[in-house]
């Protein structure tokens, strides 16, 4: 049923906001712009679509959090370098992990914080 990630939605309170929501995952990660118009974006990621909206509506950003959500990428390092020279907050430095401790399904991650203070990770599957 289930063929993968379509989009992940955040919403922002103000112009402000949406600009520099915007410069962080469009120059600072390079995801290319699908569309865009006068309230939102949507970004492709290649594997899944990042949607963006300007609200200015403070009560709508009480309808939930996403806790993270996961980029596929080839390089963690090179995320974590643009993350972090556009002075946002490295959470988890790159390291390696063995997904549900199998060794078989190894993985390099890393975590950040986004402009909306959303986690994010940069995952570099290792297996085939």
């Amino acid at each position: 049923m289930i063929q993968g990630m379509h989009h992940v939605s955040m919403k922002c309170s103000n112009a402000e906001e949406y600009a520099a929501v915007r410069a962080f995952y469009t120059e600072l990660l390079r995801i290319p712009v699908l569309t865009e118009w006068e309230t939102g974006i949507l970004l492709d990621t290649g594997a899944g679509i990042v949607e963006i909206f300007q609200d200015e509506t403070a009560e709508k950003l009480g309808q939930g959090v996403i806790r993270h959500f996961a980029f596929a990428v080839e390089d963690v390092e090179a995320c974590v370098a643009a993350v972090r020279a556009g002075g946002y907050p490295i959470l988890i430095e790159p390291k390696t992990v063995a997904i549900g401790g199998n060794a078989a399904f190894s993985a390099k991650i890393a975590f950040c914080k986004g402009a909306l203070g959303e986690e994010i990770e940069f995952f570099q599957q290792m297996w085939q």
